[in-house]
């Protein structure tokens, strides 16, 4: 399980054998079934979470009920709610697990630790809070000017080999769509 979490940061960053083994005592792992929360609205994000195995989604219930998918997090993915995490302020957010989870986890104090044990993990995850945001900042752009299969298209592009392990009505949640229109975007992509 380690290596898939060095692996990870090992994209971004050389390290020694010493550094991989000090990023590692820094994150304690987590197993939680499918249904269960890793996050739930009001409560304050105290982890950035590494997943390992299984799929996270991120969503939120309107006044209505209604849920809106944010984001899902399949293996070798980070998940969270960076904003409550890093302010110590309430999540709007659920996170919850759609598969069986394992999950590697690290406080924000784990966090500061790091950065000053291991201070190019700085790099890492400046990396990752920019990745992040490009992300949000084009999921809104695409939600205001795209059509709902140019949607679907990034959907597959951004989320390749998981779209078989996602409830179609999650799908369309993220979209912004109907289950229906879903269906009808997916029948129109199979014509010739």
């Amino acid at each position: 399980m380690w290596e898939e979490l060095i692996a990870n940061f090992r994209k971004n960053l050389l390290l020694t054998g010493e550094e991989a083994e000090l990023i590692s005592s820094h994150f304690t792992l987590k197993k939680l079934r499918r249904r269960h929360y890793l996050l739930q609205q009001g409560d304050v994000a105290r982890y950035e979470t590494f997943i390992l195995k299984g799929i996270t989604r991120t969503f939120e219930v309107n006044e209505k009920g209604q849920e809106h998918v944010l984001q899902f997090a399949p293996e070798d993915w980070w998940t969270g709610d960076l904003y409550s995490f890093l302010t110590g302020t309430p999540s709007p957010y659920h996170i919850d697990c759609l598969e069986d989870v394992e999950v590697l986890q690290i406080t924000r104090s784990g966090l500061e630790s790091l950065y000053e044990k291991v201070p190019k993990t700085e790099r890492h995850f400046r990396i990752l809070f920019q990745n992040a945001f490009i992300a949000a900042t084009s999921r809104v752009a695409s939600s205001l000017a795209k059509s709902a299969a140019e949607r679907y298209e990034e959907f597959l592009n951004r989320y390749p080999q998981i779209e078989q392990r996602i409830p179609n009505h999650q799908i369309a949640s993220y979209l912004g769509i109907t289950p229906q229109s879903l269906s009808r975007i997916r029948a129109q992509r199979v014509r010739p």
